[in-house]
């Protein structure tokens, strides 16, 4: 028995290079039950992070009673996350929406199906006959959905409504991801494989606390360091997180200077000849202009830029350059900060010089942030169109209007999809009159958050908010549509190695609530989209038709479907894409033989000025004849759009905790990750503190130019000058009488990279002032993690004691 509060990485299984991962069975049963106390086993996936852990869910009378992890999937070997062991329980939380809401005045009552969706519906014909059309409609989703329910409300929106205002949360995890990799390789899709941590002699993390937002991974790095031959690793972020604490050498750079970094550690490689000059000229364009680049930073530059000794540049130079089998991974440290697509390229530079893509041991995680975001960007649901085609390239269109049967002009191709931040200024500005928004919580999540609940309350904006629970967002809406949620439907999603995982019905939705895809196809029946022949436009009406579906559109596509089916996916692995006729077990890695998706013909874009975001023209792109070889993007480093200064002197960033997720809109209910982490905190250097006059649980002001928020100080070990602050937590995790401002985003800026258009959370100017005495009671944040107090601390160890254990071992 394992307190996985306490421990939330569990034992280690240690194993060496090349040798297979070791199983290790996690399972958690409520109240003391045994396996006997099961009635069935349902297989699923995890939902509360991107690793895509495969797991199955114990259900008893009709109720889900806990988890186990599946020993015979590739990614997790019977592994599972904290979040998931416990965080099942929100699925029974007794404040579950069951009824559709509507709104009466200044409140939301209780209403029936077809009232909640008529006013939708006479809503959405409404603007539809009016000025604008389809440009009246926006929608934000999630990166919670299943694939099927993605590709309906894309084919709603592209080719029912015809509106190009479609995004997702995944702008704020994941668009960055997806940005660099169709600039440097010509498509989304991650090269390499969860394995290569097996092979690996080196791994690199750049903005990447994977302990505590992919723990699963982390276990499987964490094996591998505890065995023989292990990798050595790099960790880059200004905190003291796990990651950093383990690691060989930790680079603690000022936030915001990541492409100064990167272009530092480029020319040192260079420089000392570390780079693969066949792989370079044979599959690459750009080097030559890199190394114009590049050469701008030495390392007694870039040690100035960003605030760390020289001598740990050129270390850490030396750590990338010899290694045989390079692993990078990459996440919000990079995504959200200052030049987040740029930054981004850098890494793909780094093991494209090195010739270090492509084989075991030698890959790269341009990492998710939600489990399901693969599956937003493939099937259209966001900011891209389904099965990752170009909407500059005419001939995809054509594509798609041939397999929708629908007329071309009816896809919306004349401009690039409308991004999340931009769609909400649409709404601020009046263009958009309805906004359906899915699974997230922007009232919480998106940057500047008083902005943001003045858009959401306006009175010409109608606000559809289709979710679990009452949200901070749901409370400001017209409509509330209560949803299913994992567990209580069935779908398939995909992890960010591009593994594909089946999650079946466990148990039936509480009240009247129901699955994405039923309020999905009940939209389409009522508004009676039609196709040119006149049939109706969507004609499925389950999970498994919609796959069927799904998979006609990925055919020929980077992310090709059609070796896949439900039957293939129950009782085994996950199965990585492409899966075709000729590879019908799956792509373990791609550009296995230097052959990148670079053709125009074939490409998700024609590129962008990393520095200002400028798109490139299909001419302009066919002219550099890239002939199947990669990109090398290089830029130089800008300084922040915002930097501190006397009124504001400390730099902030935010990010995540390992015992919650999001806004906690699910680990939030469940009684063990609550209790673990139940309100915010904020991080600071003990230098700082003492010269604030801050000690350990003092009540503490945290201003910027946009808002103020309180939060209890815990000293710890992040640098000097930057603060950090978790960004879970919202008003409605303390009683609703209190509305005291706690959320992170109160203090962020509306800015984003031009590029990627993905907002900066890490780089942002406050001011931090005591407030009260703390009174010798410390502050809520967990001892486990980058919050860790110093050793020496008077701090109580975070435990979940009886009520979280759970049994770990072989199977």
């Amino acid at each position: 028995m394992v307190d996985r509060i306490a421990s939330p990485w569990g034992e280690r299984t240690p194993y060496g290079p090349g040798q297979e991962w070791p199983v290790r069975v996690d399972r958690y049963l409520a109240d003391g039950r045994a396996d006997a106390d099961v009635d069935r086993w349902v297989q699923s996936a995890s939902v509360l992070h991107s690793n895509g852990d495969a797991l199955d869910i114990a259900v008893a009378d009709g109720q889900i009673i806990g988890v186990r992890g599946r020993a015979v999937d590739r990614i997790n070997r019977g592994r599972v996350d904290p979040k998931d062991l416990y965080g099942w329980q929100a699925n029974h939380s007794p404040d579950r929406l069951t009824r559709p809401l509507v709104r009466d005045g200044d409140r939301l009552v209780e209403a029936d199906w077809d009232t909640a969706m008529g006013r939708i519906v006479a809503r959405s014909k409404e603007l539809l006959d009016g000025p604008g059309g389809w440009g009246r409609f926006g929608f934000y989703t999630s990166g919670q959905l299943f694939l099927e329910e993605y590709y309906t409300l894309g084919v709603i929106g592209k080719a029912g409504l015809g509106t190009p205002h479609m995004d997702g949360n995944t702008r704020l995890c994941t668009a960055t991801a997806a940005a660099a990799m169709k600039a440097s390789f010509g498509t989304d899709g991650q090269p390499g494989s969860y394995t290569d941590v097996d092979h690996c002699d080196a791994i690199a993390l750049w903005g990447h606390n994977v302990a505590e937002t992919q723990t699963v991974l982390w276990m499987r790095m964490l094996d591998r360091r505890r065995g023989p031959n292990p990798p050595a690793m790099l960790a880059v972020d200004p905190r003291a997180t796990p990651v950093a604490r383990e690691a060989d050498l930790h680079l603690a750079i000022r936030n915001g200077t990541n492409v100064a970094l990167m272009n530092g550690l480029l020319r040192e490689i260079i420089r000392r000849g570390w780079y693969d000059h066949d792989y370079v000229n044979a599959h690459t364009l750009g080097f030559d202009e890199l190394c114009r680049i590049v050469d701008g930073y030495p390392a007694p530059r870039v040690a100035d830029v960003c605030d760390i000794p020289a001598s740990e540049v050129e270390r850490a130079a030396e750590l990338l350059g010899t290694s045989q089998r390079l692993l990078s991974t990459v996440l919000q440290g990079f995504y959200q900060s200052n030049q987040a697509t740029a930054a981004a390229c850098a890494v793909n530079n780094l093991h494209l010089v090195r010739g270090m893509i492509g084989r075991p041991g030698a890959g790269i995680y341009q990492m998710n942030g939600q489990p399901t975001a693969q599956n937003n960007r493939e099937t259209g649901a966001d900011g891209d169109l389904p099965g990752l085609r170009n909407w500059a390239n005419t001939a995809h269109i054509e594509e798609l209007a041939r397999l929708w049967n629908v007329d071309v002009d009816v896809i919306p191709h004349w401009a690039p999809p409308t991004h999340a931040m931009q769609i909400f200024r649409y709404a601020e500005q009046g263009s958009i009159k309805l906004l359906w928004i899915s699974a997230t919580n922007p009232a919480v999540s998106l940057p500047e958050l008083h902005r943001i609940r003045q858009i959401l309350t306006r009175p010409e904006l109608f606000v559809v908010v289709q979710d679990l629970f009452l949200t901070e967002t749901a409370e400001l809406a017209d409509v509330v549509l209560p949803a299913a949620t994992w567990g209580e439907k069935t779908g398939t999603f995909t992890s960010v190695d591009r593994t594909v995982h089946i999650s079946d019905k466990a148990v039936d939705p509480p009240g009247e609530a129901r699955p994405d895809l039923d309020i999905f196809l009940d939209y389409a029946r009522r508004m009676d989209f039609r196709d040119r022949d006149g049939q109706p436009l969507i004609d499925w009406s389950g999970p498994e038709e919609v796959f069927e579906a799904w998979k006609e559109c990925s055919r020929g596509r980077p992310c090709d479907y059609t070796g896949i089916t439900y039957e293939k996916l129950r009782g085994g692995s996950g199965i990585q894409w492409p899966c075709t006729d000729e590879h019908p077990d799956g792509t373990e890695r791609l550009y296995t033989d230097g052959l990148f998706h670079t053709d125009p013909d074939y490409c998700e874009t024609y590129g962008h000025d990393l520095a200002t975001g400028a798109e490139f023209t299909g001419a302009e792109y066919r002219a550099k004849e890239p002939n199947g070889r990669a990109f090398l993007h290089t830029v130089d480093y800008q300084a922040s759009p915002e930097v501190p200064d006397d009124e504001h002197p400390l730099l902030l960033t935010t990010g995540r905790t390992v015992y919650q997720f999001h806004t906690r809109t699910k680990t939030g209910r469940a009684p063990q990750l609550d209790q673990a982490a139940p309100d915010v905190w904020v991080e600071l250097n003990p230098a700082d503190a003492a010269r604030l006059g801050i000690i350990e649980g003092d009540l503490v002001g945290i201003a910027s130019t946009r808002g103020t928020i309180q939060a209890r100080a815990r000293l710890c070990g992040i640098r000097p000058g930057v603060v950090f602050l978790p960004f879970h937590y919202g008003y409605f995790d303390q009683d609703r009488a209190d509305r005291t401002p706690r959320a992170a985003n109160e203090l962020t800026i509306t800015a984003w990279d031009p590029v990627s258009k993905q907002p900066l959370f890490k780089v942002a100017a406050v001011a931090v002032t005591k407030l009260a005495d703390g009174q010798g009671v410390p502050s809520p944040a967990p001892t486990v993690g980058g919050s860790a107090p110093p050793a020496d601390a008077d701090v109580p160890p975070t435990i979940g004691g009886p009520t979280a254990e759970a049994t770990s071992g072989k199977e």
